[in-house]
């Protein structure tokens, strides 16, 4: 006799008129929109732009949903290319089938472009998505329990699932017997949909609380959410029932866990690198203070959120939590010399400054406009200069007129 058991909906679809709207839809969607907020929410407070995010999802949301079902598709070729399969079935992504290793891969990939255009590190990204990413995959699992789809073996647990016959004529509705009254399975299940829902909550509050206490950086809280996914994701895939490809006696979903997990470990202990926070490249030209002949030097240093985004800079860089509290705090740029220093978005960043100097003569100079740091700079090698040819008259007491002194070449601010 069972005592209690989780219900499964006998339909996944609804008609509103013409226009089937699909629960598998609306729960990516919805998924979708939640790790949209989360992510601006922690992006804004390092220091991102408003709005950034939906320029990034314009382009992380094609790929990655191209990339889940690519991966799908791939890993399950029988189901479409088969004996009784239709490639054309590849493309009816409401009817499920979104490989999460695809559609990550493939988000990255279009969020990389995007931060690319927009002149903002990557990592600065996923760290900020890092907590989003698992909250947005549980509620896409509830798409699961609709379509009736993705559950364990069998169960006498109180929480055992009910399971609906689905009618293969009619996708998103289950058959119905000569009553009308929806087919159920004899037995109940393990709901492991529900179970990487519930796992998934729970990465995410890991993830928030490590990067409070520790502060990650570098994709470290990426790397972090990444590992506690793929943790929960071995074992749960190892309890489901429903057919896949195998390697090795294991599913490939096992096997993709366990290298993605041991990816995400090496570069979580090899990465070094505090939290990013993001400044203006160039600083923002404030409206000046007064509309009636006010004195136009005067800039309000406030910096708030509306008056940075209408002077849109050219790209951001990264910089300590110190550094952005004081520029929030003054509205002036730190010194181009801390972390982050390139390109934004750039692989290469951290080599930025292993470049030696450019040499002509005996004067170095740098390919490095830094402000003050190059005025000073300028200054000495003036000196030095000066220095130099003073010496070189006191070993010429004929002071010849007609013989030319060494090459100097200092860059001046003019020439830059």
């Amino acid at each position: 006799m069972t005592v209690a058991a989780i219900p499964s909906p006998s339909s996944a679809v609804w008609e509103l008129g013409p226009i089937p709207i699909r629960a598998y839809a609306l729960c990516i969607v919805l998924g979708i929109a939640v790790a949209c907020v989360v992510t601006e929410f922690r992006l804004r407070r390092r220091g991102g732009p408003p709005w950034a995010v939906l320029d990034i999802a314009v382009w992380a949301v094609p790929f990655g949903i191209v990339g889940a079902r690519l991966y799908h598709v791939i890993t399950s070729p029988e189901d479409y290319f088969g004996a009784g399969g239709s490639p054309a079935d590849a493309f009816k992504i409401w009817e499920g089938g979104l490989g999460i290793w695809g559609g990550v891969a493939g988000g990255v990939l279009g969020a990389w472009i995007a931060c690319r255009q927009l002149g903002i590190p990557l990592t600065t990204v996923a760290d900020a998505a890092a907590p989003g990413l698992p909250l947005a995959q549980a509620v896409g699992r509830v798409g699961n329990w609709f379509n009736n789809e993705l559950y364990g073996g069998v169960t006498t647990l109180p929480w055992g699932l009910k399971i609906h016959q689905m009618d293969p004529e009619n996708p998103g509705h289950a058959l119905r017997d000569q009553d009308g009254n929806p087919i159920l399975e004899p037995d109940l299940y393990h709901p492991t949909f529900l179970y990487e829902a519930l796992w998934n909550i729970g990465v995410a509050a890991m993830v928030l609380l490590v990067d409070r206490r520790v502060k990650l950086g570098k994709g470290r809280a990426f790397a972090l959410y990444a590992m506690g996914y793929t943790a929960g994701r071995f074992w749960i895939e190892m309890m489901r029932t429903d057919e896949a490809n195998t390697i090795l006696g294991a599913r490939v979903n096992v096997w993709v866990s366990a290298l993605v997990f041991l990816g995400a470990l090496i570069y979580f202990l090899r990465t070094r690198g505090p939290q990013e926070f993001l400044v203006p490249k160039d600083a923002p030209v404030l409206a000046a203070v007064g509309s009636g002949g006010g004195d136009v030097s005067q800039r309000d240093v406030s910096g708030s959120d509306a008056e940075r985004a209408e002077a849109k800079p050219s790209g951001y860089r990264v910089v300590t939590e110190e550094q952005f509290e004081r520029y929030k705090q003054t509205g002036e740029l730190p010194p181009d010399d801390g972390p982050g220093r390139g390109e934004a978005g750039d692989l290469l960043d951290d080599f930025a400054d292993d470049e030696p100097a450019e040499r002509t003569g005996d004067v170095a100079i740098t390919e490095d406009a830094g402000g003050d740091d190059d005025s000073s700079r300028e200054k000495k090698a003036d000196a030095r200069s000066d220095a130099e040819a003073a010496a070189d008259g006191d070993n010429d007491p004929a002071g010849d007129a007609d013989s030319d002194p060494p090459d100097r070449a200092v860059r001046s601010s003019d020439d830059r």
